[in-house]
């Protein structure tokens, strides 16, 4: 399919998102199978949180839906969406964009640690040149991700991911400020014992087993900086098996 895009539940031309994505506003990313995509609920909920935080208003959850619908068109079953809130003549504006699904291949993940904190870490922003631009970095060293940390290497999250480990049975996950991705919320609902701590660089080799997620999908990390990490392929697969079983909400 060819990237698409709808402006309050309209379609519009498909270069129409490049003007509007870098505005000043919010976003959020879903993968849709089947005209369903996975934690809908979170996904309203991180657009309405962040409209009243950024332009005091409630957010119009018809123009959402119906601009998700209107990017997918009659035809479109499978693809990688995003929707968008950004500042039009002074008010919010809805945007949906789609494009290709994305297939995670589930290769071990390598990640590289990078002293860098997001200002509004919980709100996902439209404009994330400082991410795409540390991922470039890393990628030219050889990383995947960049893990971002505070000069004494406390965790708060990937630049588009979030970071979480086991360690003796229990799910952990940084204690940092961060944005609380969708994948990262339907996993907490997973039946293990959890628990938020400050999370060092330092301390992931002593962790049963660390993995990213995101909208995409979850994924083992096998490297940070140069330091192999513990693999637990029945942990990876208990979590992947999790996520894989969450029932898609209906997008019609």
């Amino acid at each position: 399919m060819t990237r698409r895009a709808a402006i309050e539940g309209k379609p519009v031309g498909s270069d129409a998102y490049v003007a509007l994505e870098a505005r000043y506003g919010h976003f959020t990313a879903m993968q849709v199978r089947d005209r369903r995509t996975r934690g809908l609920d979170l996904h309203l909920e991180r657009l309405e949180s962040a409209n009243l935080e950024l332009f005091g208003v409630a957010l119009d959850r018809a123009a959402v839906l119906g601009s998700i619908r209107a990017v997918l068109g009659d035809d479109v079953r499978d693809a990688s969406v995003r929707v968008y809130v950004v500042e039009s003549g002074g008010r919010p504006l809805v945007m949906a964009t789609a494009a290709p699904p994305f297939h995670l291949s589930g290769r071990p993940q390598s990640v590289k640690p990078v002293v860098y904190q997001r200002y509004l870490p919980h709100i996902k922003q439209a404009a994330g040149f400082p991410q795409a631009h540390l991922i470039r970095q890393v990628a030219r060293d050889g990383f995947d991700e960049a893990l971002l940390t505070t000069e004494d290497g406390v965790i708060s999250e990937g630049a588009i991911t979030n970071l979480g480990g086991f360690a003796g049975g229990r799910l952990i996950w940084p204690d940092a400020p961060m944005l609380r991705g969708i994948t990262m919320g339907l996993l907490q609902r997973m039946d293990v014992p959890q628990e938020r701590r400050p999370l060092k660089v330092a301390a992931l080799p002593e962790l049963d087993q660390v993995f990213l997620c995101n909208s995409r999908g979850v994924v083992p990390v096998s490297r940070v900086g140069d330091v192999e990490l513990r693999q637990d392929g029945e942990l990876m697969a208990r979590v992947i098996g999790f996520y894989d079983a969450i029932a898609g909400d209906p997008l019609d």
